[in-house]
């Protein structure tokens, strides 16, 4: 009995400490109060400026990559092998960053707050600004995340997907909701829209202003490549960038979705929106599909030259088609992103076919921070 009693205290103990973890940003104090002993990193100085630390007594060089900034920053040691850097960030967003040990990207250890990728090793430092921005979390009701894993006969093997419900979703009522697909960039995963777009913390707060309507977003892996290579199947990529995941979305993640969930089954209140590899992927099944999307949304789509038109010839539905079914067909991009000059180039392909749609060519180049702004776009459009 006494052992039990002990083990017990133990965990409210441990339950109480992460309790206080999670109601508290991570700022010097906390951390020197609940371990007093560990590397703080990134730690959110008063004056605005941000220190990043890594221990590393024996490597020779060790910087930090950060999008807040072009190229490497220049770590200095101590006499403890603790290597450091303060930087002042110009815009409140949240960033990507690595260090670089000796030549090898790695995370930062001493930050839970991890990018999710199958190649790149980052972890996310959050810069606040004066005020609230649309990502960050208010005292508004809030939605849920689920994990949910369903069988795929296109690849024979159990897969993952994140989805949203709305605060308010009942899963044993009677109302209805539309969904968005949501397709991630080459290399992220299911989670990436979640933990680095923030799309459920920026559609609690515009549901919450009435700026958006109540809906479900639906986050699949848009990705076979690690889970095949592991069980050494054979697929050409291209081949599962367009057209497996097309056949996927209709076939088994549409179907899995609208028997699981309350959700509206017409395509006036099914949508599909993708980034980057994801933003192809979208274009593919959403202008190849116009009777089952009736809102297709690429951002920054990774489709080039000749293939765009190959694409309308080959692939996607008639303009006329397009024009009569379609209630948006939306195209964003920022300027100085490598996809820059194919999305222009999309976009006058789309106008010299008179296809209707709408543009956001923003600054900024090929980063989550242009995400987070479209989506907070496009979501106040949708299902309207």
């Amino acid at each position: 009995m006494k052992k039990i009693i002990l083990l017990a205290s133990i965990l409210l103990s441990v339950c109480s400490t992460i309790n206080v973890i999670a109601q508290q940003r991570l700022t010097p104090d906390v951390m020197k109060r609940l371990f007093p002993a560990s590397v703080i990193s990134p730690e959110y100085n008063k004056d605005g400026t941000i220190t990043f630390r890594f221990s590393a007594p024996k490597a020779e060089k060790v910087e930090l990559n950060c999008q807040m900034f072009a190229g490497n920053k220049t770590m200095q040691k101590d006499e403890k092998g603790i290597w450091q850097v303060t930087v002042t960030p110009e815009m409140a967003d949240i960033y990507p960053y690595c260090f670089i040990v000796d030549g090898t990207q790695v995370t930062d250890p001493n930050n839970f707050y991890i990018f999710p990728n199958e190649n790149f090793k980052n972890s996310l430092v959050d810069v606040k600004g004066a005020e609230q921005s649309v990502q960050d979390i208010k005292d508004v009701p809030h939605g849920r995340i689920q994990y949910r894993y369903y069988h795929s006969d296109v690849y024979g093997f159990d897969r993952p997907m994140c989805v949203y419900t709305p605060a308010g979703y009942d899963p044993n009522g009677t109302t209805e909701y539309p969904v968005l697909y949501l397709i991630h960039g080459m290399t992220d995963t299911y989670e990436t829209w979640f933990k680095v777009g923030k799309v459920n913390v920026i559609l609690d707060n515009l549901i919450a202003e009435g700026a958006a309507k109540k809906m479900i977003i639906v986050m699949p892996y848009a990705n076979a490549y690690p889970e095949m290579q592991n069980r050494k199947m054979n697929v050409q990529q291209d081949v599962l960038a367009t057209d497996n995941v097309t056949k996927e979305i209709i076939e088994e993640i549409i179907p899995f979705v609208e028997s699981n969930y309350k959700v509206l089954t017409d395509a006036d209140n099914r949508a599909i929106a993708g980034f980057s590899l994801g933003g192809r992927q979208t274009l593919a099944a959403g202008l190849s599909n116009p009777d089952k999307f009736h809102w297709v949304c690429a951002f920054a789509p990774a489709i080039f030259g000749p293939e765009i038109e190959k694409s309308f010839s080959d692939l996607y539905a008639a303009p006329t088609e397009l024009n009569n079914q379609l209630k948006l067909l939306w195209l964003s991009c920022g300027k100085s992103d490598f996809l820059f000059n194919s999305s222009t180039q999309l976009d006058k392909i789309l106008s010299d076919k008179s296809i209707k749609h709408n543009t956001l060519f923003s600054e900024g180049s090929h980063t989550w921070m242009n995400c987070r702004k479209y989506i907070n776009e496009v979501s106040q459009r949708l299902f309207k």
